[in-house]
């Protein structure tokens, strides 16, 4: 169960990543796509944290526990 737990942790932090990366880019790069898809992109980011950190303090509870 922990192991299969710690697979959903790492897919969610890498899914913080993609998208943290696709914002980073677009802010790079400029022009329409960063006007069209900046906000989309920061609100997603942030709903992926909020899981990737709520995933990650449940993991550690039941770890110690």
């Amino acid at each position: 169960m922990a192991d299969a737990f710690f697979i959903l942790v790492i897919i969610s932090v890498l899914a913080v990543v993609v998208v943290l990366m696709f914002g980073l880019g677009g802010f790079a790069k400029g022009g329409k796509f960063n006007r069209e898809n900046s906000n989309k992109l920061m609100r997603l980011r942030l709903i992926t944290q909020f899981i990737a950190v709520c995933l990650i303090a449940i993991y550690v509870f039941f770890i110690r526990g």
